[in-house]
This record gives C-alpha cells, structure tokens and sequence, in this order.
C-alpha cells in the first residue's frame, strides 16, 4: 500500500510540474492569451496520453503501473484525462444517457461547486 502510494505521490508531483512547464511552454510559444488556450492544450495532450496508456498497458500486460501512470502522472498533469476516460468508457458500454449526464453533471456541478468557493471565500475576506 505505501509503495503503491509513494508511486502516485511521484507519478503527480511529475504530472504536475509537466503541466507547469507545458502551459508556460505554450504561453510563451503564442503569448498570453485571453482564451484559456494552454489548459486546453494540457487537457488534450493528457486525454490523448492517458488513452495511449490504456491500450497500450492493456495489450502488453502494463496495468501495475496504472497507479503512476494513470492515478498520479496523468492526474497531477491533467484530472481531465480520467474524466475523458471514464466518459469515453460509457460510451463504450452503449451508456450514452449516462454518459451525457456524466458530462453534465461533472462540468456543471464543477464550476458551480468552484463559483461556491469564490462566494464562501470572498464572504470570508470581504
């Protein structure tokens, strides 16, 4: 337990500093934008490389390192790679009222819960 732990704590740490450095790398490709463009750009790359992992862990027997891999590199670089995974897998199994609600709820309760915040927290520091 603790070194499948310590394997996502690293997977993440890495994640995230690859996260950092891509969204600086495309800020100062284009210059800052007024479009959220480096986190999109961080969320496809993640979204493409967690779907390569699957297949790829899957066909060569690779699934022990999901828990870095999927749970901390590809979560500490973008939580929206799982998400893409877990709708894409809805879709897979023919659940697409589900899968549409998925996608409903998890954006729509996401910014909702994160506007909340700003409420809660600006009531705090008002």
């Amino acid at each position: 337990m603790f070194s499948t732990l310590s394997l996502v704590a690293l997977g993440g740490a890495i994640g995230a500093a690859c996260r950092y450095l891509t969204g600086l790398g495309v800020i100062r490709m284009l210059g800052q934008q007024d479009f959220p463009l480096a986190i999109i750009t961080v969320n496809v790359i993640g979204s493409f490389l967690m779907g390569v992992f699957v297949v790829t862990a899957a066909h060569r027997g690779l699934t022990h390192f999901s828990p870095f891999v999927m749970t901390g590199l590809m979560g500490g670089f973008t939580t929206f790679s799982a998400f893409s995974l877990e709708t894409a897998n809805l879709i897979e199994r023919g659940a697409i009222t589900h899968a549409v609600l998925y996608i409903a709820l998890s954006v729509g309760l996401s910014v909702g819960g994160l506007f909340l915040g700003l409420m809660a927290a600006r009531g705090v520091f008002a």
